[in-house]
């Protein structure tokens, strides 16, 4: 394997059961459950492993009324990463589902756009609509990471290894940061929360939680530039992926899917 070729790993840590018209703006005439399941991501190439994004705690979870389906480092465990051996994470945005867990890779550099740190530590957090989605905690973590010479800012489109990069979106978040990453199989986009379920970007519909709609949209536009083709893309919580996508190995179905390999069927 090159060095720039990635294994991509989506982890399954948690679950939420909700209603459809909770997940879009101007709700759903389907009176179904849409649940949303969280995602972290393991990037494994020949001489290197990024994870993208880092989750949430129990703690945080059960006041959140998020469920565990399994430890995020079983699921670390199940593929092979050791945590202590991880030097390289992306966090998406800052989000209590993206960047909590905080002390489980203690050797790791995060990397971060800088719209997103200027926004979860200034004026944009007076307003409790828009502080709902973050952690106070998790926010003082990743200064502490940051006064320790562990944050690195991207401003845009960034390179953070041979085969990964990071392209500012927006829209959900003000430094929402999708990552493209080199496969087997070409570009696979990790679209995190710029596309929280397939029928958003589909049908250009818009996730409740957001800081710019236009932003969101012209995001959509973007993704589908940087992929080779709409089954590229994978959307940030869409209970589909786990389904589509191959298990990383027997006995792992449902919980650790294989993105580098072809969606089934």
């Amino acid at each position: 394997m090159s060095d720039d070729i990635y294994e991509v790993f989506a982890i399954k840590y948690a679950h939420h059961p909700r209603k459809a018209a909770e997940n879009f703006i101007g709700g759903d005439p389907h009176d179904i459950i849409q649940p949303l399941d969280y995602f972290v991501y393991a990037l494994k190439g020949a001489k290197r492993t990024v994870i993208l994004d880092t989750g949430f705690d129990e703690v945080v979870g059960k006041r959140r009324g998020r469920t565990h389906t399994k430890p995020l480092r079983d699921g670390l465990k199940a593929v092979g990463v050791d945590p202590d051996r991880i030097d390289t994470v992306i966090v998406s945005h800052m989000h209590y589902d993206h960047c909590g867990n905080f002390d489980i890779f203690p050797n790791a550099t995060y990397h971060v756009q800088d719209k997103e740190m200027e926004m979860c530590t200034g004026r944009c957090m007076c307003h409790a609509q828009l502080r709902n989605s973050y952690e106070e905690d998790y926010v003082v973590a990743m200064v502490r990471k940051l006064f320790a010479g562990r944050v690195r800012y991207h401003n845009g489109v960034d390179e953070i290894a041979p085969g990964i990069t990071v392209h500012h979106i927006g829209g959900h978040a003000k430094g929402l940061q999708s990552v493209v990453v080199k496969t087997k199989r070409g570009p696979v986009v990790l679209a995190s929360d710029a596309v929280h379920l397939a029928p958003h970007l589909d049908e250009a519909r818009i996730f409740p939680t957001t800081y710019n709609i236009a932003e969101v949209l012209e995001g959509y536009e973007t993704l589908k530039r940087l992929a080779p083709s709409r089954q590229h893309i994978v959307p940030g919580h869409d209970p589909a992926v786990t389904a589509a996508y191959p298990a990383a190995k027997p006995g792992l179905e449902g919980w650790v899917v294989r993105l580098d390999e072809a969606p089934k069927g």
